[in-house]
């Protein structure tokens, strides 16, 4: 996949706000990624791992954000290029066109990216509003592109209360859904405004460990997928579809399509 995403100086700083001026005492440069690390710089090379990172609120101390800008800090020491979505500015699904400038700049980024990070909040028990409204705006397919699919997805949740895993379950039917290969990995945050400093900055504790755990593991998945990623899911059905049509159709077409074959398999039987 290589997909360039054009853009300006004040763009990528929008996108890259997580990072921070140097810090001798970030927590994030005395811990061990070395197999993570040697990894990418065999696999890597030339070609820095592109990753989409999307939070669930608009809150203006929102943990899912905090949360998103540690896993975007360790990914970018990785090496990674890490776009950070800022939905604040993104209308409700249907709310308006699909020409919307927030609604472009994340399609853009989405078929940018080669892997993905989700965080969101848990609020009733499943996935924020905030960010399930991100994910609408990402259409299957785009004409015969998918912008979603052979990606690879970490997820994690943060919570108000108590250890929960339905925020993390949803996303990953959601990330199924929209044909990614989300990784075994997980993390879930519980009673996260403990978890942060004075600084959003995650506190020592086994919790923080696993956020690191998920990051690396992403890194390593979308590391030895991406190159095949094409292939693994091609399909026989889209490559059929493709033959026939010249490219993918929209499910409004495939149901004019059957309709139409339903009137002419009536009309014949009519005349015999």
């Amino acid at each position: 996949m290589d997909c360039q995403l054009t853009t300006d100086d004040q763009k990528l700083s929008e996108w890259k706000k997580f990072r921070l001026d140097s810090d001798k005492n970030d927590w994030i440069d005395q811990v061990d990624i070395s197999g993570a690390k040697s990894l990418y710089e065999k696999e890597a090379q030339d070609r820095p791992l592109r990753v989409l990172v999307l939070y669930g609120s608009l809150r203006q101390r929102s943990f899912s954000r905090c949360c998103a800008y540690e896993a975007a800090r360790l990914l970018d020491k990785l090496g990674a290029d890490v776009r950070v979505f800022d939905p604040k500015e993104l209308p409700v699904k249907g709310q308006v066109e699909e020409t919307h400038h927030k609604v472009q700049e994340l399609r853009e980024l989405a078929l940018w990216s080669e892997a993905q990070f989700w965080c969101s909040p848990e609020m009733h028990g499943n996935v924020t509003g905030c960010f399930k409204n991100q994910i609408d705006w990402i259409p299957l397919s785009l004409g015969s592109v998918r912008p979603t699919q052979g990606r690879t997805l970490a997820i994690c949740q943060v919570n108000g209360g108590s250890q929960s895993f339905n925020a993390v379950n949803t996303l990953r039917i959601l990330g199924r859904w929209m044909r990614m290969f989300t990784i075994p990995n997980q993390s879930s945050i519980p009673k996260a405004w403990q978890e942060f400093d004075e600084c959003n900055r995650m506190k020592p504790s086994p919790l923080r460990d696993r956020l690191v755990d998920v990051v690396e593991e992403l890194v390593k998945f979308s590391l030895l997928l991406r190159d095949n990623s094409s292939f693994l899911v091609d399909r026989y059905s889209e490559r059929k579809e493709k033959g026939d049509f010249g490219r993918l159709l929209s499910q409004e077409e495939k149901e004019k399509l059957r309709k139409n074959d339903v009137l002419v398999s009536q009309t014949n039987e009519s005349h015999q």
